[in-house]
């Protein structure tokens, strides 16, 4: 398995303001596994947003900002690990990457357990997961 370059410093700046102002908190990230590795320790997972009824993969923004890398010959993110559900853990970290110091909660909107402080300190819990 061949991987692509790692990406510029650059490439990751414009990848993570395309991603802020595409995602925001409390948007569902859809996932989808495309391929598992016959040891079951790596999956090859691809990433949608739908907006307006139109739906966007974002494998290639995220490879860019450096998070995971994409598969150079068939579609998808490399994923590695196994004994976890390795969608959640794509979205987790897409969560972290984009909001480090956490986010501002929407209104009406609730934190980790309920929480109604208005703020949620871990950008993990940025956004919904749906599993295809």
């Amino acid at each position: 398995m061949e991987r692509m370059r790692k990406p510029t410093k650059e490439e990751q700046a414009e990848a993570r303001e395309f991603l802020l102002k595409t995602l925001k908190p409390g948007d569902t990230i859809y996932t989808i596994t495309r391929h598992v590795s016959r040891s079951g320790m790596m999956r090859l997972i691809s990433v949608f947003f739908v907006k307006d009824g139109e739906i966007y993969e974002l494998d290639w923004q995220i490879a860019r900002i450096g998070l995971f890398q994409r598969h150079k010959t068939d579609e998808g993110l490399v994923v590695g690990g196994c004994g976890m559900d390795m969608h959640f853990h794509l979205v987790y970290e897409l969560g972290r990457i984009l909001y480090p110091d956490g986010f501002k909660l929407a209104k009406g909107m609730y934190g980790r357990n309920r929480d109604t402080s208005g703020y949620e300190t871990d950008g993990g819990y940025a956004f919904k997961k749906a599993t295809l």
